[in-house]
């Protein structure tokens, strides 16, 4: 397996074009991972206290419309 300074020489050492597909797949593969994290902290109710928060801000109207 890679280093990260291994990796890091790698992507410094691309030329433009390919650096932006990387740079591209490298943000879409961070976000899925994003994305499954905050799924799974939902579905083990780790973010229950965001809907608790809104839901006492909406008893006290301070709720602030988007």
């Amino acid at each position: 397996m890679m280093k990260a300074k291994e990796l890091e020489r790698a992507v410094a050492s691309l030329p433009q074009n390919e650096y932006g597909r990387f740079r591209r797949w490298f943000f879409e593969a961070d976000w899925k991972k994003w994305d499954l994290q905050v799924a799974a902290d939902s579905a083990s109710g780790k973010l229950d206290f965001l809907m608790a928060e809104a839901t006492e801000a909406k008893k006290r109207r301070k709720l602030k419309a988007l």
